[in-house]
């Protein structure tokens, strides 16, 4: 099953329960769930690029790329900006960051370090912090703090299931 493409999503933030503490728990098993994906994995497995796309550990490294970008919204947001800080939308950081040349240890260790830092800052916030907002760039509507991470946890599935995607078409040759 093919799956959308992260720029042709659209995104509904209409809800008005706070989730955000089902939210950080995702954020938080995003390294569980990587490490187990790739634990067992070959080496050269981790560095194959299906259709000239990213690899197994270029998608990690762009987890890892992009989690600075998270902490400088959480910060947007935080400081009364009306909008957040804009993305590379060409993923460039990614592109030039060459991934597959690093160690497979050392990017879970990386993204792992990143993620307990947005983790600890997520942890401090106030329930009235995760319903304060600013406007998204590309999106052009507003996101609160909760929606934002909750955005984030969904980029995190949306690149565990390219990379599982890349695992089982590897298995079938």
């Amino acid at each position: 099953m093919q799956q959308i493409r992260w720029f042709d999503r659209k995104f509904d933030f209409s809800f008005e329960q706070n989730i955000f503490p089902s939210i950080i728990e995702r954020l938080d098993g995003t390294y569980i769930r990587l490490n187990e994906m790739i634990v067992a994995l070959p080496s050269e497995l981790l560095e194959i690029k299906p259709n000239d796309k990213w690899s197994l550990k270029e998608n990690i490294g762009h987890l890892i790329d992009l989690e600075p970008l998270w902490h400088g919204r959480l910060n947007d947001i935080m400081n009364g900006l009306q909008y957040l800080r804009p993305a590379d939308l060409e993923n460039k950081k990614t592109h030039f960051a060459q991934h597959n040349k690093k160690h497979i240890s050392d990017l879970l260790l990386q993204f792992q370090g990143l993620r307990q830092t947005t983790l600890t800052k997520l942890n401090e916030l106030k329930e009235q912090d995760v319903f304060k907002t600013a406007l998204h760039p590309r999106l052009k509507k507003p996101m609160r703090i909760m929606d934002l991470f909750l955005f984030v946890a969904e980029h995190d599935d949306h690149h565990l299931a390219k990379i599982a995607e890349i695992k089982v078409n590897q298995s079938k040759r």
